[in-house]
C-alpha cells in the first residue's frame, strides 16, 4: 500500500509543476486539463478555466506527488491544500473500510462513488483535519 501527496494550486499549478520537473530532473508530465474532462451539464467549465490543470504527477525520487489546480468554483486556502492520497494495490472493500474509518468525526468531500478515472474514488477530511483521498487502482 503507498501512500501519495496531492497539492493543490490556484491556478499556476502548470508553473509549479513545470518549475518541479526540471528542479528533480524527472520526465515531462503527462497534463489533463479542465478542458479535456467529460462535459457535466450541472457543472460546466468556462473557456477560461479550461485550460487549467485537472490532474498531473511527478515521480520524485520514488515518491508519487500528484498536483492539480482548484476546481473552478471551489475555494482555495494556502496551507489547506495538500492532501493524502491512497489506494494503490488496496482492493475496493479495503478503500470502503478505511473511508468508513476516516469519516467518523470527519467531513466528507466526496463520498466513495464510481468516477471516469477510478472504480471507487472519494475523498473526506479526518476529525484531525487532514484530507485524504482514496482511490481504487485497477492493477494492470
Amino acid at each position: 500500500m503507498a501512500l501519495d501527496i496531492y497539492i493543490n494550486y490556484n491556478g499556476n499549478c502548470r508553473n509549479a509543476v513545470e518549475f518541479y520537473a526540471q528542479v528533480f530532473g524527472t520526465e515531462s508530465p503527462q497534463i489533463l486539463t479542465y478542458g479535456e474532462i467529460p462535459p457535466d451539464p450541472e457543472h460546466p467549465i468556462s473557456e477560461e478555466d479550461k485550460n487549467l490543470i485537472m490532474h498531473t504527477r511527478l515521480n520524485i525520487n520514488g515518491s508519487n506527488i500528484m498536483f492539480s489546480d482548484v476546481p473552478p468554483g471551489m475555494p482555495f486556502t494556502q496551507g489547506n491544500n495538500i492532501t493524502l492520497v491512497i489506494g494503490s494495490g488496496m482492493s475496493i472493500d479495503e478503500i470502503h473500510s478505511i473511508f468508513t474509518q476516516l469519516k467518523e468525526g470527519g467531513t466528507v468531500e466526496m463520498d466513495l462513488q464510481e468516477t471516469f478515472w477510478s472504480k471507487c474514488y472519494g475523498s473526506v477530511i479526518d476529525k484531525f483535519g487532514i484530507g485524504w483521498q482514496l482511490s481504487y487502482n485497477e492493477q494492470l
